[in-house]
């Protein structure tokens, strides 16, 4: 697999030069001015989603160069790599196959590898749905509580309150992954021991925050008197003897070749399969499958992923820019901006590149975000006049699912208005009501929220996202970075019961000897 790290490219050089010449005085204003067809050049359609960046400083000379620039770093080979199953995740000796997890069955199985591994997929894919639906026809169930924590929350907590326009079962979903007690206690405040289905989410069985959970609900359980840990506890996880000494005989697991926060697509969502149906859940995989094609087969000049990649390490390495901000426009969309945060910066929140040697450039952007129309009234103040200029990415849809008619025209003026006023500024010479414009944004539009929408508008930040990892020649699929915490939690956890504050720092010993007092 040719690869080649972006900065030791000839396109980086001139992307520096042309950065230097036009770059950092680019103005969308004048862009706009001198070219009629920004717009139509700028946008593109892709499967259910559409995107306008023609609100980006770029133009077609920078768009040019950074084609280069992935053409020479082997972004292009680098997603073949990974699409053919070759073992991209070097630090974990793995395969990062996501993209399996959601490829349709074929007709028949040539006993190839790949062949073999996506009929592993489909059989475990049709197990997990039949045991959603017949979850979803329990009326004897009323709640169910999916214990998880990082990949096994976000991701299918997300999907779920996205989709809720489609959750036909009439259960109520709650999501429990904080180690804080206090999220769990309220959680077990509103369900009745037999009505209620625990999901325990955790791919070893071990991850001490998940397990602290599930036992407390198991204790929980117990002392409300169920006794049917059978039925009311399932298991979404690979140590199925683990889960069988919990007292859980039903489980679903998935393979090493399924990162965390790639991993709603397993077994992990099945609390979206639940609430919104079998047949829901797989056209969420199919409009993921969609992006996934078009990741995969169109040219790197009209391939959404790739443009969105390639801008974002423009803004970040060139302009300097440290954070994006997401604003859905979309009130279901609500926890998106978590989600995309751990999608990103667990990713690609990397110092080293994949051979382990120190980078000389910036990686992952801070996103950060909420919903629009709230956004304005919080931290909007700071996007339009704040002396940091932070790239903007709204998410509009265009169908609404209520009928409550004045509310959807209000929120689409809303956000066309706030990517105009980022960009058109406005002048005052008095000072204070002074914009200054030249803001960027990016503008995503789905012409519904529907499972296969969200499916590939999520399929759509995943490639992105590797796109941005690949030229910055590190390793997107492995997160060393959360070890460290949870090592030094297992010590300090034993020190808060005995009291020994030998060997720590002075700060950490004195807060720990104010916690005991």
């Amino acid at each position: 697999m040719a690869r080649t790290r972006c900065d030791r490219t000839p396109a980086w050089a001139q992307l520096q030069a042309a950065y230097a010449a036009t770059g950092k005085s680019f103005d969308l204003r004048d862009a706009f001015v001198q070219d009629a067809g920004r717009f139509e050049r700028l946008s593109q359609s892709a499967p259910l989603v559409f995107a306008d960046l023609s609100k980006n400083r770029i133009d077609a000379a920078t768009e040019s160069l950074l084609m280069d620039l992935a053409r020479q770093s082997g972004v292009a080979e680098h997603r073949d790599a990974m699409f053919a199953g070759d073992k991209i995740n070097n630090t974990e000796g793995r395969e990062v196959w996501h993209v399996l997890l959601r490829t349709p069955a074929p007709a028949s199985n040539d006993g190839s590898h790949r062949a073999t591994e996506l009929a592993k997929v489909h059989s475990t894919l049709n197990a997990m749905l039949a045991y959603a639906d017949s979850v979803h026809a329990d009326a004897a169930i009323t709640d169910v509580v999916n214990i998880g924590i990082g990949g096994s929350d976000l991701g299918p907590q997300m999907a779920v309150v996205a989709l809720d326009a489609f959750a036909t079962s009439g259960k109520r979903l709650h999501f429990v992954s904080n180690v804080d007690g206090h999220e769990l206690a309220a959680v077990l405040k509103k369900v009745k021991v037999e009505s209620t289905l625990f999901l325990v989410a955790s791919k070893t069985f071990t991850t001490i925050e998940t397990m602290t959970n599930a036992n407390s609900a198991k204790a929980w359980f117990a002392a409300q008197g169920g006794t049917d840990t059978a039925r009311h506890f399932a298991a979404l996880t690979t140590n199925v003897a683990a889960a069988n000494a919990f007292g859980i005989t039903t489980t679903f697991g998935f393979w090493d070749w399924v990162g965390g926060r790639y991993s709603m697509w397993s077994a992990i969502g099945l609390p979206l399969a639940i609430a919104i149906g079998s047949a829901g859940f797989r056209e969420f995989l199919a409009g993921a499958h969609a992006m996934d094609e078009h990741f995969r087969t169109a040219p790197l000049e009209q391939n959404l992923p790739v443009r969105l990649g390639l801008l974002d390490v423009w803004y970040r390495n060139f302009h300097g820019f440290t954070s994006r901000s997401i604003a859905p426009y979309h009130s279901a969309l609500r926890r998106l901006p978590a989600y995309l945060q751990q999608l990103e910066m667990e990713s690609n929140g990397k110092q080293v590149d994949a051979e382990g040697a120190a980078l000389p450039f910036g990686t992952s952007p801070v996103l950060w975000g909420e919903p629009g129309t709230n956004g304005q009234h919080a931290y909007f103040q700071m996007l339009h006049q704040g002396t940091d200029v932070v790239p903007m990415e709204f998410v509009a849809v265009k169908k609404a699912r209520h009928d409550l008619a004045l509310h959807q025209p209000l929120l689409l003026a809303n956000v066309l208005a706030q990517a105009q006023a980022l960009m058109v500024g406005k002048s005052d010479a008095g000072g204070h009501k002074n914009f200054p414009g030249n803001r960027p944004s990016t503008f995503l539009l789905l012409d519904d929220l529907t499972p296969a929408s969200l499916g590939a508008l999520i399929a759509l930040q995943e490639h992105r996202v590797f796109v941005s990892g690949s030229l910055w020649g590190i390793n997107s699929f492995d997160q060393w970075g959360v070890e460290l915490g949870k090592v030094l939690a297992k010590d300090i956890e034993a020190r808060i019961y005995s009291g020994d504050a030998s060997g720590l720092d002075g700060s950490t010993a004195g807060l720990l000897a104010r916690l005991r007092a």
